[in-house]
């Protein structure tokens, strides 16, 4: 499953983070990180971008870059 798929309330851990250069770089940068804990909080009216919640604060993400974020579901 990856971050796109997720819906609003549940959590998920990130495995892999994807995509190239800058823009990997600053996904890892905003803490977007392999084993760190992540749940969707809210969805944007137009469904573009998400809202979600990881290590203590809220990061909003396009949908384009979320389907580069492979998760495991918890459960």
């Amino acid at each position: 499953m990856t971050l796109d798929q997720l819906p609003i309330g549940r959590e998920a851990v990130i495995q892999q983070v994807g995509g190239e250069g800058a823009l990997r770089r600053h996904m890892l940068e905003m803490g977007l990180t392999p084993h760190t804990r992540v749940q969707v909080r809210k969805v944007a009216p137009m469904g573009d971008p998400i809202q979600l919640e990881l290590r203590g604060y809220e990061l909003t993400l396009r949908l384009e870059d979320a389907r580069n974020i492979t998760l495991e579901e918890t459960k």
